[in-house]
């Protein structure tokens, strides 16, 4: 069986290379600033959120900056990387209609692309780490943990998305509903403290809370994550990887009637 596996991703896996570097150059194609894009959107967005949110939070949030631009790095990364899984099924309808292809391979390229731009904004990230003076620990080398979590999580959510969208197109817009809402149930720019225990509830089943909250434990208090938080960031995203390999895989097989 691993064998098989591994002899099935050789085969695709210059197709996937492919479209993940036409995603990535097509993104800033005729961009006059290009890649420096990946940098400035989330930068000009913490600074928009800073300045409307400093003021009511910054007693209560130890180096708000950086607690903020977390926030905005992760939850910006799995909404344009879930939007995109969501539509590459449906985008490239008249290739998969022609040619047999792994169907898979399409949302899980769109996400991987998208994580390229994340991960140059680590940049910006610890750029503010430094000029906040906050001390260098040991713990920062585990970021690569909430950074898998995330991509796994935006994979397993992409999968199914872009299953559902085949057959029911309302799906993006009834999807950018729901991550307007999401944002505002995930901690971004305002302190966990201030929800009331009912909401705390609701938060702790959120899996962006965990894995934002894993990110800000290391990387601001420069200690390791509780066993529960430890436990959430990487049990959950496997689990929704899974779980969204699996509904694809059952929708996918009907995709031809409504392509």
């Amino acid at each position: 069986m691993l064998k098989k596996t591994r002899i099935y991703i050789q085969k695709y896996r210059y197709l996937f290379l492919q479209l993940v570097e036409r995603d990535f150059k097509t993104k800033y194609k005729r961009s006059a600033l290009g890649m420096l894009w990946s940098l400035l959107n989330p930068l000009l967005l913490m600074c928009v959120q800073y300045i409307v949110f400093s003021n009511l939070f910054r007693f209560e949030i130890p180096h708000y900056v950086v607690y903020l631009l977390i926030g905005i790095m992760f939850f910006n990364f799995f909404n344009e990387a879930t939007v995109q899984a969501m539509i590459s099924i449906v985008m490239n309808a008249n290739l998969i209609t022609k040619v047999y292809v792994p169907k898979y391979i399409f949302p899980i390229s769109k996400v991987i692309s998208a994580s390229i731009n994340f991960l140059i904004t680590i940049i910006i990230l610890f750029t503010a780490v430094i000029i906040n003076k906050i001390p260098f620990s040991p713990t920062m080398f585990l970021l690569v943990i909430p950074i898998i979590s995330i991509i796994l999580f935006s994979i397993g959510i992409g999968l199914i998305l872009a299953g559902l969208m085949v057959y029911f197109r309302d799906m993006q817009f009834l999807y950018g509903i729901i991550t307007t809402i999401w944002m505002y149930l995930t901690p971004i720019f305002y302190p966990e403290n201030i929800l009331s225990d009912s909401l705390m509830i609701i938060l702790k089943l959120n899996p962006l809370y965990h894995i934002i909250k894993f990110a800000r434990t290391i990387i601001i208090d420069g200690t390791l994550p509780g066993m529960y938080n430890f436990a959430a960031c990487i049990l959950v995203p496997v689990m929704a990887f899974a779980i969204g390999a699996l509904i694809f895989r059952k929708l996918q097989r009907n995709f031809i009637l409504y392509l």
